[in-house]
This record gives structure tokens, sequence and C-alpha cells, in this order.
């Protein structure tokens, strides 16, 4: 069930009032389009080209393109999440995937070890993905009480101090240097470091990921999720906890972006404080709106385009005016599509189906 039939469902059947007495709102009823499949033949179309890629493509567009587009689309996923369908924009998921970078540093194996605690990866990845978790519910309960350009204060604000308590501190984060060779475990005799296991390893997560979303907003979670986005006074009238809400969804943005986070420390091989620095926090943030806040498949969309220009932008211009393609890119789509890449392209299907519908020869009306 869409957010909208939920919405119109509740407000046919509450607040009536019949000789005094309140008359109980009517369930809303579930139709087929409900438990429809949500696969369709463009996702296979679409899965078979990302498997046949790594094939067909060099080892440095495997991994240098493919994984790091699919490693910084999942953790623009979990600010699509928040930001299309929850209402919330944040600017520290960058910094949960960062707190799930140093706990991998710190509880593993790294190139320094008179910090590192060298425990086994079994027990390093599953508590850094919760300690990051923990973290982005932390930063949902200071920030969903707030609204709009507050909201983007707050969590900038702990993005920042998470950037400069990384730096300044040596005993624990290892100051401005880090860790460095921070490598994924081998497996089955498998170095996942190489750029088709690696590819492949962040492929499964990144649909993992995408399908637990897409069966997330359909769920009653999801749709209530959508509801407080629309109307929170409502919401709340109608009996939700908008607040318990909003901070479970920072929660499941949590996660996501901490599976993106022990990905990311794994490509790069290190985690400094200037991989979740205030660049980072932006770049997260243009990804999502580059391939659509609201389609869940819009930041994957909008890591390709990034990686793309970072990667190849690079040999056309000066590596410093970098950020300037980028810019005038996220200024053109901002302009032109508030919707993104994917608007855009939906705006274009529209208008090349009305065209050709103007240009077809009417039939004789006798």
């Amino acid at each position: 069930m869409s957010a909208a039939e939920w919405r119109n469902a509740m407000n046919a059947g509450s607040g009536r009032l019949a000789m005094g007495k309140s008359v109980a709102a009517p369930r809303p009823q579930v139709t087929a389009h409900s438990f429809q499949n949500p696969i369709r033949v463009r996702h296979v179309l679409v899965l078979a080209a990302l498997l046949v890629f790594p094939w067909i493509a060099t080892p440095f567009l495997t991994f240098q393109v493919g994984a790091q587009s699919l490693t910084l689309g999942l953790i623009a996923l979990s600010l699509t999440f928040l930001g299309g369908y929850g209402g919330m924009i944040s600017l520290a998921q960058m910094t949960v995937a960062g707190v799930a970078g140093y706990m991998v540093g710190i509880l593993g194996t790294s190139g320094t070890p008179e910090i590192s605690l060298g425990w086994p990866w079994w027990v390093v990845v599953p508590l850094a993905i919760a300690i990051a978790t923990l973290a982005g519910a932390f930063i949902g309960w200071l920030s969903v009480r707030t609204e709009g350009i507050y909201t983007i204060m707050i969590t900038l604000a702990v993005g920042v101090a998470f950037y400069y308590l990384c730096l300044q501190n040596y005993s624990i984060f290892n100051g401005f240097q880090g860790f460095q060779q921070v490598h994924p475990p081998k497996l089955l005799g498998i170095n996942w470091r190489d750029p088709l296991p690696f590819y492949h390893l962040v492929l499964f997560w990144s649909l993992a990921g995408y399908f637990f979303i897409k069966y997330l907003l359909r769920a009653p979670f999801g749709v209530a999720l959508q509801g407080i986005r629309d109307n929170p006074r409502r919401m709340n009238a109608l009996g939700f906890h908008v607040t318990a809400h909003r901070i479970a969804a920072y929660a499941v943005a949590g996660i996501l972006a901490a599976v993106g986070g022990v990905l990311l420390v794994w490509y790069n091989g290190l985690i400094t404080p200037n991989s979740a620095g205030t660049s980072w926090l932006i770049n997260i943030l243009i990804i999502a709106v580059l391939g659509g806040l609201r389609h869940p498949v819009g930041p994957f969309i909008g890591a390709v385009v990034f990686v793309l220009l970072q990667t190849f932008a690079i040999d056309l211009i000066d590596r410093e005016r970098f950020n300037l393609v980028i810019g005038g890119v996220f200024l053109a789509i901002v302009l032109f599509s508030p919707d993104g890449l994917l608007g855009l392209w939906a705006a274009l299907k529209l208008r090349f189906a009305s065209r050709s519908k103007s240009l077809t020869p009417r039939g004789d009306s006798r």
C-alpha cells in the first residue's frame, strides 16, 4: 500500500461522529496491488549488466569505477532513505560510515599494531556495524526534534566534531595519520581486495541494501514514515509516535551507512580523518541529489556519475578544479531537474511520448 492510499484510507475513516458517539475508523483495505512483485524486466537486465561488467571491463574500471560507485551509492542510499522518504536531510551519513571504518581499524588489524587490538574479523565487522548504527540512532535522537535548516546544521556540526575528534586524538584514532593497511580478510583462499572478488562483495551488499529499502518502503513502517514526512501532526493524531519513527529511520540509515563504511575502508585500505571530512559530508549529499532523492536506485546512478567525473575529468582539467566541475553539474541538475537524473529521464520520456502521440495521424472520423 502506498503512502497516498494509506492517507486516503485514514482520511475516509477517521474523525467521524454520529449522534454524539465516535464511529471507529474502518481499517484500510489491502488490495492485491500491495503484494505485486516489485521485480521488473529492467531489474533483471540491470542485474545481468552488473554481473557481466567485471568480465568485460579492465581491472581498473572494475575496482576504481564499479566497486567505488557501489560503495558510495550504498552510503548515499542511507541519505536517500532519510531525505526522500523521511523528509530529514542528514549531513552526518559519512560520519556514521567513518565510525564503522574507524572501528574496523581500531578493533581489527592495521599497520598500527600498537593501537589496533587485532581481533578476528568475524567479531570486528558486526561490532563496527553495531557501534556505527548506535551512532546513527544517537544523531537521529539529537536532530529529529528540529526541521529544515536546523536539522542540516545539527548533523553538519556532528560531522565536523567527529572530524576534529579523530584529527586531534592520537591515543585512539591515531590523529591525522589514521589507520593504514586495513584490508579485508582472506577467506576460502580468496584475496577479497582483488578487483573481481571485491566488486562482487560490494555488489552483493549494495543489492541487499537496495532490496531491503524497496521492501521496507512497502512495509507498515515505511508507509508510516512517508506519512510522517507528509503530515507529522496528522500521523501523531492517528496514534503514531513520530519521534520514535524518525529515530528508527536514522537507525536503519545507520545500518546502510555502516556497511558502506566497512566496505569503503577495505576499498581504500586505510581510514583517516579526511575520509569523513567536511568535503565528503557534502559529496554524499551531492551523490544522492544527482541521482534523485525519490528513487532507491538514484544514489547508485549519482555515484556512477560522480566517480566517472572524479576519475576522468582530471585528465581534461586541473585536479584542483574538480570541485568546480562537480559544482557545475550539481547546479545544472538542481535547476533543470529537482528530482535528479532519474527525474530528468522521466521528463524526457514524457515529452517524447507526448510528441509522438501528437504526430500520430488520427483515424477517419466517418
